[in-house]
């Protein structure tokens, strides 16, 4: 067994990030040895080289930090081929003839001295192995490694959401992220630019759409095991746990984040990560309250929070459902906003109980793009602040992962400065990037209908953008062509999605102002008579 090819890649990516660590390390020497090292502090440096040079020792810092997590990568891919290396060698060196037994006992002997050689627990170097043993079977993602194109958490994220699949759908999963010449690869940043909780997000809705068993049947097995969890902590602490449908956890924290949104103000000092707890809290425990009849602590703890006394704010959620699928006709997954991947039925269920927060938004069985969001009055910019939030998903801002109810949706160019009203000059900001956006030079980019723009930092560093992953909805058995099953379909295989028909009126030829749109949208979303029973 000699050195695999994964192996001497990432040797070759070391010794040139060492290199090139040097070579910004005799760059920063040289630049201090100019001006003395901490010159200028209080000293008023404002003019000329110095300038220059402080900000040249600045990104010099970036640019070393960049180089040493690429580096981390590389080394991580050597730790995990060396891991999985080592137990083969100790397999090959147990005798043929050895029992089962006696193989079991080698491999624990050889994840017993990796969990010395690293100081690691015995229970940690085995998660080790087994994560290592998935990343290096998966050949793009230990590639990726070796070239420090993406981080150790990444290639975890991707052993972690192949586990269960088969190994076909192991190698599409990693093919749509990794190969940009595989069929629908995934837009905008690549894995390694997006940081590791929205690369899962984006893997873990891959997954949930072509898992072998429908979301359908895994949320029906898991629904048995909600559950709430109380687990003690330091300083007079302690975390509550709530393990629940989707839907229901989705609700509740909008609520709380909602009513917390509603007591912020002059006189209120608790910030709204503060504030949720403590509403759920006097909620839960108002209510168990008043069942003790305990009134007085029930007021008390209203009276505290203020909740009976502020008009709760209504936290609109977008509910993305493919049309086949709300139909009832397919069970493919819709989206929930702030949550991903929800079963068809939970779908079904929001729209047609009509909880007036939940916003449908239907999709074209083509290409998966959004068709149009229904609402129950006319007003244009607020269609377009709910088709902004569809599309953008989060905080466009690089790394943020601030879900769309908190957020705020801003001119990427200022309509001062001649920016419009429009899909390809708005982005969502949570209040903090937001803030910083116009106090330091953080620049946007254009964005479009579907995608939300990228960003350009201060030091001209450009980051792209997270797209979407729009595909193709699946179809009805009964209107495909015979012996086809109900899969992804060839937009161009399929019969138009409006008839020819002089009566049709194509909405994108009505302006804003056309007397048609206030009618359109005060008509209720309603389903076809046979698929109530199906909804029901």
């Amino acid at each position: 067994m000699g050195i695999s090819t994964g192996v001497g890649v990432a040797l070759e990516g070391v010794h040139a990030s060492v290199a090139a660590l040097n070579a910004l390390t005799l760059e920063d020497a040289s630049l201090a040895a100019g001006i003395g090292v901490g010159a200028g502090v209080g000293a008023g440096i404002g003019v000329g080289a110095d300038v220059d040079v402080l900000q040249r020792r600045y990104e010099l810092r970036l640019e070393r930090m960049e180089l040493r997590s690429r580096l981390q990568a590389q080394l991580m891919a050597g730790q995990a081929e060396d891991v999985v290396q080592a137990l083969e060698f100790q397999q090959a060196m147990t005798p043929p003839g050895a029992t089962v037994q006696d193989r079991t006992y080698a491999e624990m002997s050889a994840v017993e001295e990796t969990a010395g050689v690293l100081t690691l627990s015995s229970a940690a170097a085995g998660a080790f192995v087994e994560q290592s043993r998935r990343v290096c079977s998966l050949p793009l993602v230990i590639d990726a490694l070796a070239a420090g194109a993406i981080s150790w958490q990444h290639a975890r994220i991707v052993a972690d959401e192949t586990e269960g699949l088969t190994p076909d759908a192991a190698a599409a999963l990693v093919a749509h992220f990794f190969d940009p010449a595989a069929p629908n690869p995934a837009g905008g940043a690549a894995p390694g630019e997006l940081v590791p909780s929205r690369f899962r997000a984006k893997v873990r809705a891959w997954r949930e759409r072509h898992h072998p068993e429908t979301l359908e049947k895994r949320h029906a097995k898991s629904v048995a095991d909600r559950r709430m969890e109380y687990t003690p902590d330091r300083d007079g602490m302690a975390w509550i746990n709530l393990y629940l449908p989707g839907d229901t956890a989705c609700a509740i924290w909008n609520r709380t984040t909602a009513t917390a949104r509603g007591l912020q103000g002059p006189g209120e000092d608790r910030t709204l990560t503060q504030l949720r707890p403590d509403i759920a809290a006097s909620l839960l425990l108002g209510a168990a309250s008043t069942t003790a009849s305990d009134t007085t602590s029930t007021t008390a703890a209203e009276n505290t929070m203020g909740i009976g006394r502020i008009p709760t704010p209504r936290a609109d959620v977008l509910v993305t459902v493919p049309v086949f699928s709300l139909l009832g006709l397919t069970d493919e997954p819709a989206i929930l906003d702030g949550l991903g991947p929800i079963p068809a039925s939970m779908a079904r269920r929001l729209v047609a109980d009509g909880a007036d927060s939940f916003y449908r938004v239907l999709v074209d069985p083509r290409d998966g793009a959004p068709l149009e969001i229904g609402r129950t009055r006319y007003r244009l910019p607020e269609t377009i602040k709910q088709w902004i939030r569809m599309r953008d998903g989060t905080c466009t801002f690089p790394g943020c992962s601030n879900r769309s109810p908190d957020n705020e949706t801003d001119h990427l160019t200022a309509w001062e400065h001649g920016g419009t009203t429009g899909a390809s000059n708005l982005g969502q900001l949570c209040p903090k990037h937001h803030r910083l956006k116009h106090a330091r030079p953080w620049i946007p980019d254009t964005a479009t209908e579907d995608e939300p723009p990228g960003w350009t930092s201060p030091t001209g560093r450009h980051y792209n953008a997270e797209h979407q992953d729009h595909e193709p909805t699946h179809w009805p058995q009964w209107l495909m062509p015979p012996a086809t099953p109900c899969v992804e379909a060839n937009p161009e295989d399929l019969p138009p999605w409006e008839p020819d028909d002089d009566n049709l009126v194509d909405l994108n030829d009505l302006s804003p102002d056309d007397p048609l749109w206030a009618e359109f949208f005060a008509k209720p979303f309603a389903l076809f008579p046979d698929c109530v029973g199906v909804l029901r």
